[in-house]
């Protein structure tokens, strides 16, 4: 049971890796879709471009990828290490991530906390509204990717002496 636990893991680990390298790609090739703020402000250089699109799309195909290491028979063959460590420290990073956001924005509705006046604008854009879109995205990303390595290292027998 633990196995078909940690195939589903990591078939969600996966799509939320390409659901957020999909948009890179677009927003590198121009078109403003699902931008979480206004598009038309963000510096038009050529370095910004390929590393926050281009470079951030491919590491998220790469982070799908590593994501099926916890579904088909390949993944077996690598070191239990090289899976479980990288993807506890995802979990962590990404669940934190996600999960502080929307406590942000619980805080802004409460009246809690303010936006700092050089985010007033980008926090009172319509566009904002993508920022829960993407942020559940890290959340169910992190989640996944610790449920994912909880069923490979509970599956896992150990050796022994």
């Amino acid at each position: 049971m633990n196995v078909q636990k940690r195939k589903w893991a990591g078939y969600m680990a996966c799509a939320c890796g390409l659901l957020y390298a999909l948009p890179h790609f677009w927003w590198g090739l121009g078109v403003s879709l699902g931008f979480p703020g206004d598009f038309a402000k963000v510096p038009d250089e050529v370095l910004s471009r390929l590393i926050g699109y281009w470079f951030m799309g491919a590491a998220a195909v790469l982070a799908a990828l590593f994501g099926l290491s916890f579904v088909y028979k390949w993944g077996e063959k690598l070191p239990i290490r090289l899976k479980i460590i990288p993807a506890w420290i995802g979990c962590v990073g990404l669940s934190v991530w996600g999960f502080s956001f929307f406590v942000l924005q619980f805080q802004f509705a409460i009246g809690r906390v303010v936006s700092a006046p050089a985010f007033a604008e980008q926090d009172a854009s319509p566009m904002a509204a993508w920022g829960y879109v993407w942020y559940a995205l890290f959340l169910g990303w992190g989640i996944s990717l610790g449920f994912a390595a909880f069923f490979e290292t509970k599956g896992r027998t150990p050796i022994r002496k």
